[in-house]
C-alpha cells in the first residue's frame, strides 16, 4: 500500500518488537539465537496464512533484540513470498536517513517491492546518545531527517543542507527499490502535530492506540484527513494504519490467561521506568472489551472490534503486537494462524461490503 496506491482490501498484518525477556511463570528465557529463529517462523507462517504485512520495531535495549530490523527483514524476505515487510519503526531521529534509505532499497530488491519503512520518533531514548544526539533537539532531527529521506527517495543525486547532518552536493544514492516511490509511512503515537506533519507530507499514517478508549482518537484522524486536504491532497488517497496490542486463542479466557503474565511483567517494567501506576488485572480486562484498545480474546471477539473500530476512523490498515514480553512459541504460532484464517476473511469480506 503506497501513498497514492490504496490496497483494494483491508490490510491486515502484525508487528513485534523481538522480546527476550524471562517467561514469567518458568522463569526460563530464550537465547538470542532462538528467539530469532522463533521470530523468522512466526514471519514465514503470517505469509503462509495470507496476512498483508510484518513489521519489526527497532529498540536498543537488553529487553529486545531487534535493533536492526532491516537486516531481520532481509532474512524473511529470503522466506516469504507476499507478506509486505516494514519497520515498525525506524527511529529516524538517531539514524542517517541515506543509510535509512540504501538498507531499505536493498530490502525491497530483495523481496521484489515488498519494503516499507515506518519512519517515527520512537517510544524509547537509548538510541540517542548512543549514536551521538542530544535528546534537546527531538523534534529538529526528525523534522530534518525525514525531509532528507523524501529527497533521497525522490533523486537519485542529492544536493542538500541542512543542521544535524553533513551536507549533500550532488552525491547519488544507490541501490534504488524496485518501487517508485518506496513506501513511507509516519509512525505517531497520538500528538497533534504529528499528525499534521504526516498530513502536510502527504504521507501515509500509522496511529499507535495502545491505551484507551479508542473514541478519543477520532479527532486525530479528522485533523489529518483535515490538514491534508488545506494541503492539497486528497484524503481517499492517503492511508491510515491503527498499530495496536491483542492476542488470539481459541477461547477468549485462554488468550487472556496467555497474554497476561508477559503484559503485567513488561508493561510494569517500562511503567516503573515512567513513573506509572502499576497495571492492574482490572484495567486489563477492561482493555479488552468492545471500546477498549487491545485485540486479546478469540476470533469473533477481535473480529468485532476491528470492524468496530473501523466504522470509527475508515482506516485501511491494521497491525497489532502479538504480546508485549515472553508469550510460548506454539501459542504464538496457533494465534497468527487463527489471525489468518479466521479473522481476515471475515474482516476483509465485511469491509468490503460497506465499501462496495
Amino acid at each position: 500500500m503506497t501513498e497514492n496506491n490504496l490496497s483494494k482490501h483491508f490490510e491486515i498484518g502484525l508487528y513485534s518488537f523481538v522480546e527476550i525477556t524471562s517467561d514469567p511463570v518458568s522463569g526460563k528465557q530464550l537465547n538470542p539465537a532462538d528467539r530469532m529463529r522463533n521470530l523468522l517462523e512466526t514471519i514465514e507462517l503470517a505469509d503462509q496464512v495470507g496476512l498483508d504485512v510484518f513489521g519489526l520495531g527497532e529498540h536498543h535495549r537488553p529487553d529486545f533484540i531487534s535493533s536492526a530490523p532491516e537486516v531481520i527483514l532481509a532474512a524473511a524476505a529470503a522466506r516469504t513470498k507476499n507478506i509486505r515487510l516494514t519497520s515498525a519503526v525506524t527511529v529516524l531521529s538517531s539514524d542517517d536517513p541515506v543509510r535509512v534509505f540504501q538498507a531499505f532499497a536493498t530490502l525491497d530488491l530483495l523481496c521484489n517491492g515488498r519494503a516499507e519503512i515506518m519512519a517515527g520518533r520512537g517510544s524509547f531514548i537509548e538510541s540517542f546518545p548512543l549514536f551521538g544526539f542530544e535528546l534537546k533537539d527531538y523534534n529538529d532531527l526528525f523534522a530534518e531527517k525525514l525531509e532528507l529521506l523524501l529527497k533521497v527517495r525522490s533523486n537519485e543525486r542529492i544536493t542538500w543542507h541542512g543542521k544535524h547532518r553533513a551536507a549533500l552536493d550532488g552525491q547519488g544514492v544507490y541501490p534504488r527499490p524496485v518501487q517508485n516511490p518506496l513506501p513511507v509511512w509516519v509512525a505517531v503515537g497520538g500528538t497533534p502535530e504529528s499528525v499534521v506533519r504526516a498530513a502536510v507530507l502527504g504521507l501515509p499514517m500509522a496511529l499507535a492506540i495502545i491505551g484507551g478508549m479508542p473514541e478519543r482518537f477520532k479527532p486525530l484522524l479528522d485533523l489529518y484527513r483535515e490538514a491534508a486536504k488545506r494541503s492539497g491532497y486528497d484524503p481517499a488517497n492517503l492511508a491510515i494504519s491503527i498499530n495496536s496490542h491483542g492476542f488470539l486463542a481459541d477461547e477468549s479466557h485462554q488468550a487472556a490467561e496467555d497474554y497476561w503474565p508477559s503484559y503485567q511483567q513488561m508493561m510494569g517494567k517500562i511503567g516503573k521506568e515512567r513513573g506509572w501506576p502499576p497495571v492492574n488485572r482490572a484495567q486489563f480486562e477492561e482493555a479488552r472489551k468492545k471500546h477498549g484498545s487491545d485485540f486479546i480474546g478469540d476470533a469473533d471477539q477481535v473480529i468485532e472490534k476491528i470492524l468496530y473500530q473501523h466504522e470509527l476512523f475508515n482506516h485501511q490498515r491494521f497491525l497489532v503486537q502479538f504480546g508485549v514480553g515472553a508469550i510460548d512459541h506454539k501459542k504464538m504460532m496457533r494465534a497468527i494462524e487463527l489471525l489468518g484464517t479466521k479473522v481476515a476473511p471475515v474482516v476483509r469480506q465485511e469491509i468490503a461490503r460497506r465499501l462496495a
